[in-house]
């Protein structure tokens, strides 16, 4: 059955479609947590400033950027100039099956099963098996990209994620999916032979996957 809600994710993912507004997205995406403007998104893909524009408000149109407006220079008051027009991604998800499927409905009853049976750490143990399976990957930031994972290494050295992939259902389960994301990134490092100089560790903070990647203290 086709619903209003099935369609409104279709038109987003469709807003997708074109090759530069895709890019526009990801130039945003790449800026979290902090917006982005016109004019670095403009930069970011090498176009007009008003093409930028045109393809960032049809993603805001879409469902997929929210905007804010903000003083960049921080000043206020006469003479500050107008507010900027800032893009940051929506925090609405869109997902299209055809036909309709419901595979978040059976990761949250699965969720829920593993809580009330207690079996926390026989899912950790999977899930760093799993990691483990990815392979050699000698380039920590390759090896999260390919797994889903948006890295950003901060100034302190540490890779913060700045999504995470099972977030609505980490949403209901907290101690239990933070943990398997944890143990399948430790899998993922040791299977890729980077747990040596590398180890993941529970940082939470707003905006950003729990997990964060940081050196071995030894490095």
């Amino acid at each position: 059955m086709t619903t209003p809600d099935h369609l409104d994710d279709l038109d987003a993912v469709t807003a997708l479609a074109d090759r530069v507004r895709r890019a526009a997205y990801r130039a945003v995406a790449d800026a979290a947590p902090d917006p982005a403007g016109r004019d670095e998104v403009a930069e970011a893909l090498g176009v007009g400033r008003t093409l930028a524009a045109f393809h960032l408000d049809k993603l805001v149109d879409a469902g997929l950027l929210e905007v804010s407006y903000a003083r960049r220079s921080g000043r206020s008051g006469p003479g500050a100039g107008r507010p900027a027009k800032l893009y940051r991604l929506s925090a609405a998800e869109h997902a299209v099956s055809v036909p309709p499927r419901a595979y978040r409905s059976a990761a949250e009853l699965l969720a829920e099963a593993l809580e009330r049976s207690g079996a926390e750490e026989t899912l950790y143990r999977v899930a760093e098996e799993h990691g483990r399976k990815a392979g050699p990957e000698p380039d920590v930031t390759t090896l999260l990209t390919g797994n889903g994972y948006q890295p950003a290494t901060r100034e302190d050295g540490r890779i913060e994620l700045r999504n995470c992939p099972y977030h609505r259902v980490a949403e209901q389960f907290p101690p239990l999916i933070c943990g398997m994301n944890l143990a399948m990134l430790n899998g993922l490092l040791e299977g890729a032979g980077l747990a040596d100089e590398w180890c993941a560790r529970m940082d939470p903070a707003p905006g950003r996957c729990c997990v964060t990647v940081s050196k071995n203290k030894t490095n």
